[in-house]
């Protein structure tokens, strides 16, 4: 079961869209030094049903331009049910992991064929986020390849 902590309509996420951004809950990698650990527990949050899930989608349809889970993966049955809803509206769909590309490619390789951008690499604090040049953590546009890091380092 796929459950959700939180939403919000975001704007720095992804470079260029708007999201509907959900954080699942179930996170199973419990990284170092990682500011939501109440994530970890996959008991707490909310299900994501179909119908929430599609009343968000109606609700926020004309704002957003995209869909992008916090998390997940490890449901990704669920989670492509939800993608392929997303993609008949025709709205982009991203997820944020703390897998590598590699692994992702082995474990959940129907998954990723269906995003559009995906967020690699686990948390480590020493490396800093997205804004940190010596960050282990990647930003890809997978319909273009493009790495999209350098949206979110001041001198771009």
């Amino acid at each position: 079961m796929l459950k959700y902590d939180s939403y919000d309509i975001v704007l720095q996420e992804i470079p260029d869209e708007v999201s509907l951004c959900l954080t699942i809950t179930g996170c199973q990698l419990a990284c170092e030094g990682c500011h939501s650990e109440h994530l970890w527990n996959p008991e707490n949050g909310t299900e994501l049903t179909h119908d929430i899930f599609r009343n968000l989608i109606t609700k926020y349809k004309k704002t957003i331009t995209c869909v992008l889970f916090m998390g997940g993966e490890w449901v990704d049955s669920e989670l492509i049910a939800l993608i392929s809803m997303t993609k008949r509206e025709k709205l982009k769909v991203g997820l944020y992991t703390g897998l590598n590309e590699k692994q992702m490619k082995r474990k959940h390789p129907i998954l990723l064929e269906n995003l559009d951008y995906l967020k690699t690499g686990k948390w480590i604090a020493d490396l800093g986020g997205l804004n940190s040049i010596s960050t282990n953590q990647v930003l890809k546009d997978l319909t273009t390849g493009r790495i999209l890091n350098g949206y979110f380092l001041n001198n771009k």
